[in-house]
């Protein structure tokens, strides 16, 4: 079985302000340095170009992120601006992007970024500069008549990709949430769902992703925001009950419902924090989950066309 590509750069950790979204993917990196996980290959991307941005941001704010004036929008993500933020999220972006292909070509890939689901055309908000998911999901749909769907399982809404792709025909959304952070009114394109009962919570997914099954167009490509701020010890989205059990069989059935239809997935690790019961190691193991279910996907996925060419 070949391994399937996950994306990480020294410069997705280039910003001076040192908060988990800017410092675990290199935290995740080490990690798979140290224990690897087989069939899974670390890869360098290319970052994304002003062009790539541009495709969702506007001009004004990406000129903050360059110059640093003004200071209120060019640290509107509530990351601190310095002269790294915006190498940094450009690289996170030329991540996402560089894992959408590689899942169109390969089947499975991922991107040890986060950071994306927040950020707005003309801001940045909750610890997102640059939106990676909107941007991926236009550059890889311009010039084809491709859908693409986003699964965003993160604790909170994703707002902001809502904004950048509810205009887009080929573009469609499955947004489940644990709070109402960055909170928006779905259009025909989206399903959307708030769950504040853990015992509800795998239902609702399975739900949102047969309805989206049922009524929407054939996928090419699922782009997957794999958060783990929902978890319960976390304090930054945290919904009591949810522990890494449940989390395990949702990354099981994201993936495994991509993979038995066919739709090529393209991961990022989305949200996870630290602090009091959830240490870095921890958030590093529950990210790593997201990891292991791709990786055996894939060998899933392999024996099957195997076994229809036999």
């Amino acid at each position: 079985m070949a391994d399937h590509a996950v994306y990480f750069s020294d410069k997705f950790v280039l910003s001076r302000d040192a908060f988990d979204t800017t410092r675990k993917a290199a935290w995740i990196a080490a990690a798979l340095d140290k224990d690897p996980i087989p069939g899974v290959r670390l890869c360098s991307p290319k970052s994304a170009t002003l062009a790539d941005a541009r495709r969702v941001h506007s001009e004004n704010y990406l000129r903050a992120l360059q110059t640093g004036q003004s200071a209120e929008l060019a640290s509107s993500s509530k990351i601190n601006w310095d002269a790294g933020v915006l190498p940094m999220a450009l690289s996170a972006c030329g991540g996402m992007l560089a894992a959408g292909k590689a899942a169109r070509r390969d089947g499975v890939a991922g991107c040890l970024a986060s950071g994306f689901h927040h950020a707005k055309r003309d801001r940045g908000d909750g610890f997102c500069t640059l939106n990676g998911l909107a941007i991926t999901a236009h550059a890889l749909a311009e010039g084809n008549r491709d859908h693409i769907l986003i699964v965003d399982l993160d604790a909170h809404c994703g707002g902001g990709t809502h904004s950048l792709i509810q205009n887009h025909s080929r573009l469609w959304q499955v947004d489940v949430s644990g709070v109402p952070y960055d909170d928006y009114a779905p259009g025909e394109r989206c399903l959307k769902e708030t769950v504040t009962d853990a015992r509800h919570y795998l239902k609702t997914v399975w739900r949102c992703l047969q309805q989206a099954e049922a009524e929407w167009p054939l996928f090419a490509l699922c782009l997957y925001n794999a958060g783990m701020d929902i978890h319960q010890d976390c304090k930054i989205g945290g919904l009591a009950g949810m522990d890494e059990f449940i989390i395990t069989l949702r990354e099981e059935m994201v993936f495994q419902w991509c993979g038995e239809r066919g739709i090529p997935i393209a991961y990022a690790l989305a949200g996870g924090y630290t602090g009091g019961k959830m240490t870095r190691e921890r958030l590093v193991n529950l990210h790593r989950l997201t990891i292991n279910c791709a990786a055996s996907i894939e060998n899933q996925i392999e024996k099957i066309e195997i076994a229809a060419n036999n």
